[in-house]
């Protein structure tokens, strides 16, 4: 894989486009349903194209000013220098910069995941947060007055919660009361809690075993749990 694909696949792995924000930030419509814009980098001296096209997909090529032509030593990871080095920095930044202004993060992929999120979002304005580097998958939501956790979204493995396989599903951990875990945990609807206090929080697998409406009385009652003093996570 070259140079340019791995910054294209690290910076937009969990960014959706917004069509409606590219043509305030310069893009153009390209007559395919996708769109289209130029930068000048290195100085002025390579012009990158980037395209996203009608699904969003994020393509991208730098051809040499003078000549015309493509230009593809950057892409080759084994050559180095002051040039080739500025238009791989260049290359990136202007990469980094459509997915910070034109796109939004879409971490999670099942629907009672986005669901539950935009649920936090319109009842009490809190966004997931995305605190671990080797975990990006995995969020959490907290209170603003006291900043403690009341959910962590996580994307794990099946077999982590007690089902069969290696593919990846999602699960939210809630606060909830000792006694209500205690008469309700059992291993299919309501699992112990993953990598956290299980005599305070529960996971709740998100593929609709649990309805919506008994899933956010559950995030309710979480959060307000969680005015409660500190607990040992």
């Amino acid at each position: 894989m070259s140079i340019g694909d791995r910054f294209i696949t690290r910076i937009f792995a969990f960014r959706r486009v917004r069509p409606a924000s590219l043509p305030a930030f310069g893009f153009a419509k390209d007559g395919e349903g996708g769109f289209c814009r130029s930068f000048l980098i290195a100085e002025g001296r390579m012009l990158m194209d980037v395209r996203v096209d009608a699904r969003g997909a994020v393509s991208a090529g730098v051809t040499d000013v003078d000549t015309g032509e493509p230009y593809t030593l950057f892409l080759v990871e084994e050559v180095a220098g002051g040039f080739v080095g500025s238009v791989r920095a260049d290359y990136e930044r202007v990469l980094s910069d459509i997915a910070e202004k034109c796109c939004e993060k879409e971490i999670f992929k099942l629907p009672q995941t986005k669901e539950l999120i935009a649920y936090a979002r319109e009842k009490f304005g809190d966004e997931p947060e995305y605190l671990w580097e080797k975990t990006p998958d995995n969020a959490v939501l907290r209170r603003p007055d006291n900043r403690k956790w009341y959910a962590a979204i996580l994307t794990v493995r099946r077999n982590r919660l007690g089902g069969e396989g290696e593919e990846k599903t999602e699960a939210v951990d809630l606060r909830a009361d000792p006694a209500f875990i205690a008469e309700h945990v059992d291993g299919h609807k309501f699992l112990p809690g993953y990598h956290m206090n299980k005599q305070h929080w529960f996971t709740v697998p998100l593929d609709g075993t649990v309805p919506n409406d008994e899933l956010f009385c559950l995030l309710d009652e979480s959060r307000t749990l969680a005015l409660t003093p500190t607990r040992r996570r």
